[in-house]
């Protein structure tokens, strides 16, 4: 495997009749959409008169955010493989067939140049439509275990983006390139954000506070621990952000109700991530690739309590991975409700072991990633 390098390459040449094209695909969650959106962007700043199309899947929340952030998407008639024996299951052959016809609809009208897969219900289908018309495809592995979908796509593509090291045991060694996770390039800057931080959330400037992300759809786990912690955090004197996700806002907001006005502020979602990050002393996460990203690069020091309900248990392993090199402490989601709030406590009050987490933490950090995924798109066009 080669570590990309940080110096771009040179732009490649389209048609002259049009400018490039690419096709970003995939979604389903934060998790994968904004990784695409930061590739997007990367791509805009290089060539503005790139034309990029999303393929999403209906009715996932990539149909609302990528619009948000200024990109067309058009979505796809698709659903997710059940991880257990379900009815749905046995249709799922059927719905995998419609929805690569679509995706060929969707290729064949926009003729990209290159098709780039972040994972997602809507990876699949656009991509087995994309290289069964033979155009150069890259996808983006975002875990320290691959997925089931990019392990299938990787033999019909020319290039796997990877964060972790060892990957050769999944995709073949001559396809992969080391590049690390994109991130949002905002999330690079939040140490400089304290003030405005504390003002958008009206919060105290200086004052040790706690965020708590369970990902852009929520954690039950993790909201049912925080309510049921919220006094003794409170007590301590300690602030708290706590991103709830739209499914347990309404019940998140109902136990926060007392501690509204004493330093708790609840969110279904958080759009400026940037400025939580800037006021937060530590982060209480799940353990999905983005998370784990944007952590190494802000140096926050966690407490990670990986979701059991994801294929391949891989927040696990990516948990793990940062606990070996002593980045970050981790509880097991069936453990939360019982440890979860002790261990928070216990690292909000020792300044030295926040900063040997932050300390093995950084150097894991990748902040060109989104750069160097960028420059082995462009590659793909230039060989074409």
């Amino acid at each position: 495997m080669s570590a990309s390098s940080a110096v771009s390459l040179s732009e490649p040449s389209t048609p002259a009749s049009r400018p490039l094209r690419v096709i970003i695909s995939g979604g389903g969650t934060g998790g994968h959409i904004y990784p695409a959106v930061a590739i997007a962007n990367e791509l805009r700043a290089r060539q503005p008169d790139c034309e990029i199309l999303f393929v999403g899947a209906l009715g996932r929340m990539e149909m609302m955010r990528v619009p948000e952030a200024g990109y067309e998407i058009r979505g796809l008639r698709v659903a997710g493989l059940q991880r257990r024996l379900t009815l749905q299951n046995l249709a799922f052959p059927f719905k995998l067939i419609g929805a690569v016809r679509e995706a060929r609809r969707i290729v064949h009208d926009f003729a990209p140049d290159v098709v780039v897969g972040v994972g997602g219900y809507a990876s699949a289908p656009t991509l087995l439509a994309a290289t069964y018309e033979h155009i150069p495809a890259l996808i983006q592995e975002q875990n320290s275990y691959a997925g089931l979908t990019n392990k299938l796509l990787a033999k019909r593509v020319q290039r796997i983006c990877v964060a972790y090291e060892g990957m050769e045991r999944f995709f073949p060694a001559d396809k992969l390139v080391l590049t690390g996770n994109p991130v949002r390039s905002d999330i690079m800057h939040a140490h400089s954000h304290g003030i405005e931080a504390a003002q958008h959330f009206e919060l105290a400037a200086g004052r040790p506070t706690v965020l708590v992300i369970g990902g852009s759809l929520g954690a039950r786990t993790l909201n049912l621990a925080m309510a049921a912690g919220l006094a003794r955090l409170v007590e301590a004197g300690y602030q708290v952000i706590w991103q709830t996700g739209k499914p347990y806002f309404a019940e998140a907001t109902a136990k926060a109700t007392p501690y509204i006005g004493r330093g708790v502020r609840v969110f279904d979602f958080i759009k400026r991530m940037d400025l939580a990050f800037g006021l937060a002393t530590v982060v209480v996460s799940r353990a999905g690739a983005l998370a784990i990203s944007e952590l190494s690069l802000t140096g926050h020091p966690s407490i990670l309590v990986p979701s059991p309900n994801v294929a391949e248990d891989h927040q696990s392993k990516n948990a793990q991975a940062l606990e070996k090199r002593g980045a970050a402490l981790c509880v097991k989601d069936s453990e939360a409700g019982e440890k979860l709030i002790d261990q928070l406590l216990a690292l909000l009050a020792d300044e030295k072991q926040q900063a040997s987490l932050r300390k093995n933490l950084l150097p894991l950090g990748k902040p060109r990633a989104t750069s160097a995924i960028v420059n082995e798109v462009l590659a793909l066009v230039r060989k074409a």
